[in-house]
């Protein structure tokens, strides 16, 4: 007669040292990944991995996520009953957690899978992370918390993590996208700011920000991921001008234009003031020399009386040169949302410039070049400099000195001259007005200087974002309230148009004074109106016009139809800023993009498991 004896599973003390701080004493085995005690559980490819994700996530969503996988690993045990953690703290984790995954090119675990390993709430879950919120809560009461930013150097991967993680913990204001690809394959991530992410609001003006457009050049592009956890932060905190200046306006924050040329120049690290190395892209190209050079078509269109010297078209002998990737993105990007204002951060000096960048002369170098919206440029960029501390500074012996006698502000050409700039293209091809901010004589400083930068320049920052509501803005319809768009808006003694955007609204920027404007459309009547625009006004006047269409259309109309300001065969319009490039011979110690038959940089930190290396991390390609 055989006895046939069951061993009961019972609740232990848990004894795992990645789980000593769980909110709970006891577990079970098996656990529910079938493993059968301690032993097993230590040398297996999901511990390991959740002993090492703090230093692989650089310590987003920890303790968080390792609480989790606890849950998971070592779960909760009552009265000899093992109890699952609840579904929907997976599912919110993940959401959150997700994005710096996919910053590492790593798959989500599957023992983080929450349909199959959790359970809902009716099924008496537990809640693996309530310890850990009531702690936060506590927290709370004892001080209302204020914007927390670490003043650190990010390196590629650390910024995609962060500004996704921005938008995750903002996602009704805020959302992350790529306009395209860097030469080696990196994305051109954006931060967007706004109350309908994703969408252009009619009458909502549209402005960005761009950073590190010469890599060795870095503190815009530490401000600008500054200044995205500092609009998120303010804005849940429920600062006034923070929710005005959001709810009002669609911002777009690109941090770094030349991500290669950055981790080319981070390899020397910070400190070292290289003028050279990482200025240019992984192509050895000048982004801000690269653009098409329309400033000379202007001079030489200037002589002639109707010609039209504003949304130039890109000459076809532009695109017989080496156009880099970075700024086709760039230029498809100002193509597809109706900018109205700008600023690119550089570094190198300390002053503001604004256009023309190059001079009316080829062979005078330091000329003085203005725009027809001269005293435009110089509000715009004395807003920059008046609100920056040192910038305002009379002193001439500090960086930026030379300028002081300016205001902190001049004239691009007159300062240097040079064609093919990104700001000159802006007010030529575009809508948009853009400036150039020197932010400091060292490119790449130590980290211990970061935060001084971004407390002289945070109320530059805002203040500049808030001069995008100058001028006058309004629709352009037809008698039955129709939108028409490419319409034109005219102001009488300022040689140089905005045209109106996709649903007939348009932004024109404007110093205070009084002005004739008009708008006018091919097929439409020309309607005239008189603005004044006060001094202390810091809002844009509404100024809508209602235009009545002709029997008949004009049979000439100079330099081609407003319908179709671009020229009809036009590389840009063709190019797919997402495609892969092709790939030059790679710099000496350079780590290149990771190919499909090899295995990412994080696979080392399991060459401990031989055969049993988990493979589930590895996305599907």
């Amino acid at each position: 007669m055989f006895i046939l004896s069951f061993l009961v599973a019972k609740c232990v003390d848990i004894t795992l040292g990645s789980c000593s701080d769980v909110p709970y004493t006891k577990t079970i085995y098996p656990n529910l990944l079938d493993q059968k005690s301690r032993e097993v559980i230590e040398f297996s490819s999901e511990y390991i991995l959740m002993s090492v994700l703090h230093n692989l996530l650089q310590g987003e969503c920890n303790p968080d996520l390792r609480l989790l996988s606890c849950s998971i690993l070592a779960p909760q045990c009552e009265k000899d009953k093992m109890i699952k953690p609840c579904r929907h703290v997976c599912e919110n984790l993940r959401k959150n957690c997700l994005p710096a995954f996919d910053t590492i090119d790593m798959a989500w675990p599957y023992f983080l899978d929450c349909d199959r390993f959790f359970a809902g709430e009716e099924e008496g879950c537990f809640d693996p992370l309530a310890k850990l919120r009531e702690l936060a809560e506590e927290d709370l009461l004892v001080e209302v918390p204020t914007t927390l930013i670490q003043f650190t150097h990010h390196s590629y991967s650390k910024m995609v993590s962060i500004l996704k993680k921005t938008a995750s913990r903002c996602s009704h204001i805020a959302r992350t996208y790529s306009i395209g690809r860097s030469f080696e394959g990196r994305d051109l991530f954006v931060i967007e700011f706004s109350t309908n992410p994703g969408h252009h609001d009619p009458m909502k003006p549209e402005f960005k920000y761009i950073g590190n457009m010469h890599g060795n050049e870095v503190v815009g592009k530490e401000l600008l991921i500054y200044l995205a956890q500092y609009l998120c932060s303010e804005y849940l905190l429920g600062n006034p001008r923070i929710q005005t200046l959001i709810n009002n306006t669609r911002i777009h924050l690109l941090p770094s234009l030349n991500p290669d040329g950055y981790e080319l120049a981070a390899e020397e690290g910070a400190g070292y003031n290289s003028w050279i190395n990482g200025r240019q892209t992984a192509q050895n190209l000048d982004l801000n020399r690269n653009f098409p050079d329309l400033t000379s078509e202007v001079y030489n269109r200037a002589g002639l009386r109707w010609a039209r010297l504003d949304h130039i078209p890109i000459p076809q002998s532009y695109w017989e040169g080496k156009v880099a990737p970075e700024t086709k993105a760039v230029m498809k990007w100002m193509r597809a949302i109706p900018f109205v204002l700008s600023a690119s951060l550089h570094g190198g000096e300390l002053v503001v410039t604004y256009p023309y960048d190059f001079s009316r002369h080829p062979l005078e170098e330091k000329m003085f070049s203005p725009t027809p919206d001269e005293k435009m440029f110089r509000l715009l960029s004395k807003a920059y400099a008046g609100a920056h501390p040192i910038i305002s500074d009379k002193s001439e012996a500090r960086c930026g000195g030379n300028f002081v006698k300016r205001g902190g502000i001049i004239n691009g050409a007159q300062w240097y001259s040079f064609t093919g700039g990104m700001a000159d293209f802006n007010y030529l091809h575009t809508n948009c007005f853009e400036i150039t901010v020197e932010l400091g004589c060292e490119k790449f400083p130590l980290e211990e200087e970061l935060y001084s930068a971004w407390h002289e320049n945070k109320e530059s920052l805002l203040t500049f974002m808030e001069m995008v509501h100058r001028g006058i803005k309004g629709i352009v319809s037809d008698t039955f309230g129709n939108p028409i768009k490419n319409a034109r808006i005219s102001v009488k003694g300022i040689r140089h148009d905005v045209i109106t955007a996709a649903d007939g609204d348009y932004w024109r920027l404007l110093p205070p004074g009084r002005y004739i404007i008009s708008a006018h459309a091919i097929g439409y009547s020309r309607v005239m109106k008189r603005v004044t625009l006060p001094a202390r006004m810091k809002r844009a006047g509404r100024v809508n016009f209602v235009l009545r269409s002709l029997d008949t259309k004009p049979k000439n109309f100079l330099l081609g139809p407003m319908e179709n300001i671009y020229e009809q065969y036009d590389p840009l319009e063709l190019f797919d800023p997402h495609a892969q490039h092709a790939q030059s011979e790679p710099r000496e110690g350079r780590r290149q993009p990771t190919r499909h038959n090899e295995k990412p940089w994080w696979w080392s930190y399991f060459s401990s498991l031989g055969q049993h290396k988990p493979l589930w991390l590895l996305k599907q390609r």
